[in-house]
């Protein structure tokens, strides 16, 4: 079975989508998502710089509009994308991605709720410097009450080794100076605030307001949820995770795990891809992982696509 994921903030890198504007639809695509989130797509991707395209109320928008373009190189219709894909899901932001390919709703509405999102979220992490930092290493049953000691939330909790902390500056400093037994190496990240904390809880707000004005479709692929990595089968239900979302903690760790009950055997990233397959790799031995960094890499995603059986089939089979 394949799956196909999303990454999330700080995947993206000045430059990154150049290459991809001379593909078929992709212009003409960003031009038309420019306009759904009041921003403009194609100077961030290509001319702006690092500090800019950190921004949170960039970054968010930006990602999600190379996700949904990537992926629509990788089928000649969109509508073979549930009968070649298992399952979608998306780290943190990449989720309105899955959410959007999976058909809860069309590709401008996504970008109408992910620049809300991004806005929100900028303006809840203003109120207090905050920041995130990967800590690599050690056991989750000893990183994660280190953490709540320090008065640090395990906001990502990616597996093969990795958990994302996220606080005040003051908190991460302190972690840095007194890590859990076992973390090799504590990273800070290039993101402008405490992610999936109670400090984003004014963006729940937001994002909710906006979201009253969709009507979600339930999703016509298994749809993976961060929360508590469960598939999530009624529009409604996808929505609403969504906005709970921002505040709350990623469980990268429980959706590769139903990636595995699933019976995943392959899995592709999205642009900008890395991040994901890195943790694949480690967490699902065996699973053929490949990540789309580049156009580069479109020919082997479809052929990894090609050799899927359909979910219908791998159903039958089970």
């Amino acid at each position: 079975m394949l799956v196909l994921v999303a990454p999330g903030q700080g995947a993206q890198t000045p430059g990154f989508l150049t290459e991809w504007l001379d593909l078929p639809g992709v212009r003409g695509a960003l031009e038309a998502w420019s306009d759904a989130a009041g921003l403009d797509l194609i100077r961030y991707g290509t001319e702006a710089d690092a500090e800019e395209i950190r921004d949170t109320a960039v970054a968010q928008p930006l990602l999600v509009a190379a996700g949904l373009a990537s992926a629509s190189l990788l089928f000649d219709d969109p509508a073979e994308l549930p009968q070649k894909v298992g399952a979608v899901a998306g780290h943190s932001v990449g989720e309105i991605t899955a959410a959007s390919l999976a058909g809860v709703f069309p590709h401008e509405e996504a970008l109408r709720l992910v620049r809300t999102r991004g806005l929100g979220m900028a303006e809840a992490a203003a109120v207090t410097e905050t920041g995130m930092a990967a800590l690599l290493g050690g056991d989750p049953a000893v990183t994660v009450p280190h953490l709540e000691k320090l008065g640090l939330t395990p906001a990502n909790i990616n597996g093969a080794g990795q958990i994302v902390a996220a606080g005040t500056k003051e908190q991460l400093a302190a972690l840095e100076a007194d890590k859990p037994e076992g973390v090799r190496k504590v990273v800070a990240l290039k993101v402008a605030g405490a992610f999936h904390t109670h400090h984003m809880a004014p963006a729940v707000d937001t994002l909710a307001k906006a979201a009253e004005a969709l009507a979600p479709g339930d999703p016509k692929v298994t749809y993976v949820s961060n929360k508590d990595g469960r598939a999530v089968a009624g529009g409604a239900e996808v929505l609403e995770r969504l906005v709970g979302q921002v505040a709350n903690p990623v469980r990268w760790d429980l959706c590769m795990e139903t990636f595995k009950a699933l019976g995943v055997t392959a899995l592709i990233e999205l642009c900008p891809g890395g991040t994901l397959t890195g943790l694949a790799k480690r967490a699902l031995p065996g699973v053929k992982t490949l990540a789309l960094k580049s156009p580069a890499d479109l020919d082997a995603a479809r052929e990894l696509i090609a050799e899927a059986p359909t979910p219908a089939a791998d159903a039958a089979g089970a």
